[in-house]
C-alpha cells in the first residue's frame, strides 16, 4: 500500500472524510470541515452559485458572513449527503445546509416540529446528527434518535389511496413509527427508505433491527412479496432474534444492499452483502438478471473478508473490504454505465457477480488502501490511500470523474486531488486554539503564482477538451475495429517506451497475438471497408460516364 500521501501530511484539509455521489454529481468532505464538489451543475447541486459544470473539486465557499453558525462561527460541516439532483451538508452545531434542486435555504430542526410537552420531557436540545438522501428526498437523525423527512417522500398513511405514490414536504416531517426506538442509520432509494433501529430504548451496539417502506413494486423492501407499505414493516431476515447483525445500509432506485455478520460464528468474522429488489441487470450479484423479493446473499465475494463500506447506484452495486478490495456488480460490467454507453463485442454484457475492481481492469494491480465507496446514477468514486487519494469510473460526461475529462472511463482513473490550487498557500495550524491559518512571507508571490496557477488551469482545460475529443475518436474507432472501447493497454509497448511507432511491425505483432475470434472479426471489418470503398468507386465511376455522356449530348445539340 502506497501511504506516501498519509505517512508525510498532517493536512486535514486534504484529507477526505467521506464522499457522496448523486446522478451526475460527486461531494467530498475534507478533514477540516470544508466541503467539494464537481460535476453537472444543472440545478446549482454543486453550490458554486452557478450552474456550469465543474470538472476538478472545487471548494463550496462558506466563508462570508452570510454563511455563520448560529454563535457566528465560521462553519465547519462534520457530514454530507446526496440525492438525484440536491446536496445536503451538516456542520458540528446540528444544523443542515441544502442545495440544488428546489430552493437554497437553511433547514434547522427545532421546537417548532415539536409540542412543548415533548420538548420539556426531553430535557436535551434538539439538533441533527446525521444525513441522507436519495432521489428527491432528504431524512435527517437528531440526537434523540428520531427521524425526520422531506421533500417527495412515502406517505405515512394510505388515507384511502388504492395506488402507491410519493408525498412532496417542504419542511422536515417526524416518522412517528420508531418513537420509544433509536434509529441508527437510514437510506433510501428513489420511493423506498431502509432503517436500522434499536431494538429497545436505547442502541446497545448490536441490537439493531431492520425495517423498510414505501414503493415495492420490485420487491425492494425485502418482505417477500410486493405490496407497498405505508408504515414502517420489519424485514424478518433481520428482525430482533435473527443471528445477524446488520451494521450497514444503502439503497438503489429500486434495490436494497445490507451488510451484516453473523453473531454465530465464534471462530471468525464472517461479514456478509445481502441484496433484494429490482435485479434486472444483475445489481443484486446473485448470478441472475432476477429480482429478489426476500434478501439473499450475493454470491463470489471471498467469506474470509470484512466489507466495512457499500453502495448503490441506479443499476449497480459496489463493496469494499478491510483488507482493501473493491468488488462492483451490474450494469456494464458493474460499472454502473448506462446503456447509452455500453461495451460491444465480447466484452459486453451485465456483470451478474461481483467483479474485482483495479487501476487497470480486472488484470491490473490493486487500489492503494480503499477504505469508503460511493456510487451514482453511472459512476463511481473511492476515497483511498487513508482519504489522500481519490479514483472514479464509469460515465464521464459533465466532468463527473472529476479527472478534467468528460468521457467514460471503464477502468479507475485518478481524481484530481487535491486541486492545484490548494497547493499554493502556505498553511499553520495555531496550537493554542487549532485554528488553520493562511499565511504567506510574500503575498504579492502567492498572487503572481495564484494567477500563474490560473492561466496554467485555463490551458489544461483546453488542453483536456482537445485530448478528450481525441480520445473519443480513437474509441470510436478502436471499437468499431476491435468490438471494444479502447484502453491505455492497446497502446503498443513500443509507442509506450520509445514515443517510435514502426507500424508494419506493430501490425505483424498484433495478428500474430489476436485469437480466432478477434481475427474473424477484423477480417470482416476489413471485408466491409473494401466493399465500401469499392462500391463508391463503382458510384463515382457512373457518375463520370453518366457526367461525361451528358456533356457530350448538350455539345451535339448546340
Amino acid at each position: 500500500m502506497d501511504t506516501a500521501g498519509a505517512g508525510t501530511s498532517s493536512n486535514l484539509s486534504h484529507k477526505v472524510v467521506s464522499i457522496a455521489a448523486g446522478e451526475s454529481h460527486t461531494l467530498a468532505l475534507t478533514g477540516d470541515g470544508n466541503v467539494y464538489a464537481w460535476g453537472r451543475g444543472t440545478f446549482g447541486r454543486l453550490g458554486t452559485g452557478l450552474e456550469k459544470d465543474e470538472l476538478f473539486p472545487v471548494r463550496i465557499d462558506f466563508d462570508s458572513a452570510n454563511y455563520r453558525s448560529a454563535k457566528g462561527k465560521r462553519l465547519k460541516f462534520v457530514e454530507i449527503a446526496v440525492g438525484a439532483y440536491h446536496s445536503l451538508a451538516l456542520t458540528d452545531d446540528g444544523s443542515i445546509w441544502s442545495w440544488g434542486y428546489n430552493t437554497y435555504r437553511f433547514l434547522e430542526l427545532g421546537s417548532d416540529y415539536l409540542d412543548d410537552e415533548s420538548e420539556a420531557n426531553s430535557r436535551t436540545p434538539l439538533k441533527v446528527s446525521s444525513i441522507k438522501a436519495g432521489g428527491m428526498m432528504s431524512l435527517a437523525i437528531d440526537n434523540l434518535g428520531a427521524l425526520w423527512m422531506w421533500g417527495n417522500c412515502p406517505p405515512q398513511s394510505d388515507s384511502g389511496i388504492d395506488e402507491f405514490s410519493l408525498v412532496s414536504s417542504a419542511t422536515p416531517l417526524p416518522v412517528w413509527s420508531f418513537h420509544g426506538h433509536t434509529v441508527v442509520k437510514v437510506a433510501c432509494g428513489n420511493e423506498h427508505i431502509v432503517a436500522l433501529v434499536s431494538a429497545g430504548e436505547t442502541y446497545k451496539g448490536s441490537d439493531l433491527v431492520c425495517y423498510s417502506w414505501g414503493n415495492n413494486k420490485h420487491g425492494q423492501l425485502g418482505l417477500g412479496d410486493t405490496n407497498s407499505r405505508f408504515q414502517p414493516q420489519v424485514v424478518e431476515k433481520f428482525n430482533q432474534s435473527s443471528s445477524w447483525a446488520v451494521y450497514a445500509v444503502a439503497c438503489g432506485a429500486f434495490h436494497t444492499a445490507l451488510l451484516a455478520v453473523d453473531d454465530r460464528a465464534s471462530d471468525t468474522l464472517r461479514s456478509v452483502c445481502w441484496t433484494f429488489g429490482l435485479g434486472d441487470n444483475g445489481q443484486l450479484g446473485l448470478g441472475t438478471t432476477k429480482s429478489a423479493m426476500l434478501p439473499e446473499q450475493v454470491k463470489g465475494l471471498p467469506q474470509n473478508v470484512f466489507l466495512n463500506s457499500v453502495d448503490c447506484g441506479l443499476f449497480h452495486t459496489s463493496v469494499v473490504s478491510m483488507a482493501g478490495d473493491v468488488w462492483s456488480w451490474g450494469m456494464e460490467k458493474g460499472l454502473g454505465l448506462c446503456p447509452d454507453a455500453s461495451f460491444t463485442g465480447t466484452d459486453a454484457g451485465d456483470a451478474l457477480s461481483p467483479l474485482v475492481i483495479s487501476r487497470h481492469g480486472p488484470h491490473g494491480s490493486k487500489i492503494p488502501g480503499p477504505v469508503q465507496v460511493a456510487c451514482g446514477a453511472a459512476h463511481t468514486v473511492l476515497v483511498a490511500d487513508e482519504g489522500y487519494k481519490l479514483w472514479s469510473w464509469g460515465r464521464g460526461r459533465s466532468g463527473v470523474l472529476g479527472n478534467g475529462k468528460t468521457i467514460d472511463s471503464y477502468a479507475p482513473t485518478t481524481v484530481l486531488w487535491p486541486p492545484p490550487s490548494d497547493n499554493f498557500k502556505e498553511e499553520k495550524y495555531d496550537l493554542k486554539d487549532g485554528v488553520k491559518k493562511s499565511q504567506s512571507k510574500d503575498p504579492g508571490r502567492i498572487t503572481v503564482m495564484e494567477e500563474r496557477l490560473s492561466a496554467a488551469m485555463e490551458e489544461m482545460k483546453l488542453l483536456n477538451s482537445k485530448l478528450s475529443l481525441m480520445e473519443k475518436y480513437a474509441s470510436i474507432l478502436h471499437g468499431s475495429i476491435f468490438g471494444k472501447p479502447f484502453d491505455e493497454r492497446d497502446i503498443p509497448i513500443s509507442l509506450q517506451n520509445s514515443g517510435t511507432f514502426d507500424m508494419a511491425k506493430e501490425w505483424d505483432n498484433m495478428l500474430e497475438s489476436l485469437d480466432r475470434g478477434k481475427l474473424v472479426r477484423l477480417e470482416i471489418f476489413y471485408r466491409n471497408m473494401v466493399a465500401g470503398v469499392k462500391d463508391k468507386l463503382l458510384k463515382r465511376r457512373i457518375q463520370e460516364i453518366v457526367k461525361e455522356c451528358l456533356d457530350s449530348s448538350t455539345s451535339e445539340n448546340c
